[in-house]
């Protein structure tokens, strides 16, 4: 559908659902200065744009001040080039040759060395092919990785400058060998992407996708066709999903899924399996976490690609911790005496915020803390490191939440809810980690995509204090740290002519370029190994490199909420009766028999018999 032929209501939906769901995204806009007119974070021109703004006015006072040095007519163009690739902006050939500040046809003839040597790519603007668009190849892409990262240290090394002490030895004991496995910056397609409309996305309103959507022109220009996206709250986009596939075909190239929804996405045919028309060595598998690659799979076919995998971790205060000379908690005890010993409500400060809103967010924590205490929602298998989900598809399953570690766990959260805000019951996503931003809670659950509320907020208490830890654990149980976050797979109703651009925005989008893209922009997710291993990532967040010993430790996992077709409703029903506990209307025996139930009355009608 194009753009242009969306009807006023849809206009307007669109503009309200984008606006409530990109609420937190406006709060960490505001910390970094982000913009929508701007498509680099200060911390992205830090890393990029200062380099090519230095070079640049390197050149000038040269060429000013020893007049017999004449311009560099190669690194003019160069840097005019990164320049325009960088800001999204449309670079011709001759506005190319201008930048070069030499005669018209000395500068030809340096652009045609630039063009042959591979440095640029020229992309048709018409469709007669007379007319250019010119981009940096990834050849120059990756020299120029290569000297802005050598050109700093350079700097610092000689001038002071920024960087720590330790950064510009680490250049000369081996930091060198490790830049040079910098992700470079995303490149252009040669040939743009031809499809009507441009490529449509249906996306969760959450930061990661809130950065993607404020870098829209710069992808844009990548791809070479236009690109609309469309943000929904949770439950509005698995509604839409939903209501997507019962179309004749799809409104939409791509779609944003929640990991659980997976194995009802695949049974209800609303995604496709995507080696049907891709071939999935393309995405480098290899490279992507362990538990967000499995998790995109459902019966042993990849439905779709991790395009953030974002764990829930413990957020905790180590400056208070270390004030009250407390350890970082391991188990379930030990969090709770924590949450005891922090919790001074008189003083404005509590103990712990979590996710207690009634309905969805409960639900999830309700899932998420039966396998603290080693218990899985399901009768999973047990394997080494966990539980075993790859038969699910099977259907021999059923619920196991009235059980000896469900009943654990729903005591855990009443005791939990003593050291909690008095408002804790309404909390949800975002307004967990708030508190914990302004420094009125001590710890939090959260996931590592609402980290930039305190990273990014050098007002924030919590800026430079916290501590990120793997949910503690119940007695004879390990610490665990649920992967949470979203793929992106291609409807199963979209047309035939529309899926190689589909495939192709789809590689572009989950790539390891544009990954870090997202991390350098303010996003704390991260879906691939590569990603979390490039120096300018691991400078950006300590986030990103505990969540790797996470994922070396086999302490990502996706099975606390398996991905059958009927997690939805399981997490509802948790979500609903477990709120009813924490209320004081039922007792935990109460409300784990009635969750049981429910559950029950909704798998039964859908398993295979064994």
């Amino acid at each position: 559908m194009r753009k242009s032929s969306l009807s006023k209501m849809d206009k307007l939906e669109n503009t309200r659902n984008r606006q409530r769901a990109a609420r937190h995204s406006n709060d960490m806009n505001a910390m970094t200065g982000h913009t929508q007119s701007s498509s680099v974070t200060p911390q992205a021109r830090t890393d990029t744009l200062e380099i090519l703004s230095f070079l640049e006015d390197f050149s000038d006072e040269l060429e000013d001040t020893l007049e017999i040095i004449a311009p560099n007519a190669h690194l003019r163009m160069a840097l005019h080039l990164l320049q325009g690739h960088f800001d999204a902006k449309t670079i011709t050939p001759t506005s190319l040759i201008s930048a070069s500040r030499v005669p018209y046809a000395t500068a030809n003839r340096r652009m045609k060395e630039m063009i042959d040597d591979g440095l640029i790519e020229q992309r048709p603007r018409t469709q007669t092919g007379k007319s250019f668009s010119m981009h940096p190849s990834d050849k120059l892409l990756a020299q120029w990785m290569q000297l802005s990262g050598r050109v700093r240290r350079l700097a610092d090394g000689l001038f002071g400058g920024q960087a720590k002490a330790s950064e510009t030895q680490d250049y000369y004991y081996g930091g060198s060998y490790t830049e040079a496995h910098s992700i470079p910056p995303m490149g252009v397609r040669p040939d743009p992407l031809k499809v009507p409309g441009g490529i449509r996305v249906l996306v969760h309103g959450d930061p990661t996708f809130m950065v993607m959507d404020n870098l829209k022109r710069q992808f844009e220009q990548v791809i070479g066709t236009e690109i609309s996206q469309r943000a929904f709250s949770i439950d509005r986009l698995r509604e839409e999903a939903l209501r997507n596939a019962a179309r004749d075909t799809s409104r939409y190239d791509i779609i944003a899924v929640d990991l659980p929804w997976v194995g009802e996405f695949a049974v209800k045919d609303v995604l496709m399996p995507l080696d049907k028309v891709m071939d999935l060595a393309r995405l480098d598998p290899a490279d992507f976490h362990t538990a967000g690659w499995k998790a995109a799979h459902w019966g042993g076919r990849a439905y779709a690609v991790p395009a953030q995998t974002t764990p829930e971790l413990l957020f905790y205060r180590r400056d208070l911790f270390a004030k009250a000379g407390l350890e970082a908690p391991a188990t379930t005890d030990a969090l709770l005496d924590a949450a005891r010993t922090l919790h001074e409500p008189r003083r404005g400060r509590h103990g712990i915020a979590w996710n207690a809103a009634r309905g969805t967010a409960l639900g999830h924590t309700a899932l998420m803390t039966m396998a603290d205490f080693g218990q899985p929602v399901l009768n999973l298998p047990e394997m080494a490191g966990g539980f075993d989900t790859d038969q699910l598809v099977d259907g021999r399953y059923r619920a196991t939440i009235d059980t000896e570690a469900g009943l654990r766990a729903a005591e855990f959260l009443l005791e939990l809810l003593k050291f909690s805000p008095p408002d804790i019951l309404s909390m949800s996503w975002y307004e967990r980690v708030r508190p914990y931003a302004a420094g009125s809670v001590a710890m939090a659950y959260g996931y590592t995509l609402l980290a930039p509320y305190f990273e990014l907020d050098e007002a924030s208490p919590a800026f430079g204090q916290t501590g990120y830890l793997p949910h503690p654990a119940g007695p004879g149980a390990t610490p665990i740290a649920p992967v949470g976050g979203y793929v992106m797979g291609i409807p199963a109703n979209l047309p035939a002519d529309r899926i190689p651009a589909a495939v192709e925005a789809l590689m572009v989008f989950t790539s390891p370029e544009a990954q870090k893209l997202y991390v350098q922009n303010g996003s704390r997710t991260n879906a691939r190994y590569s990603v979390g291993a490039d120096p300018d990532v691991r400078r950006a967040s300590p986030i990103f490199e505990a969540v790797d010993g996470m994922s070396w430790r086999d302490e990502l996992q996706f099975w606390p909420r398996p991905p059958v077709p009927e997690i939805g409703g399981i997490i509802q029903i948790c979500g609903e009766e477990f709120h009813d506990m924490l209320r004081g209307i039922k007792t935990p025996r109460e409300a784990l028999r009635e969750a049981q139930n429910r559950a029950d009355a909704l798998i039964r009608p859908n398993v295979t018999p064994s």
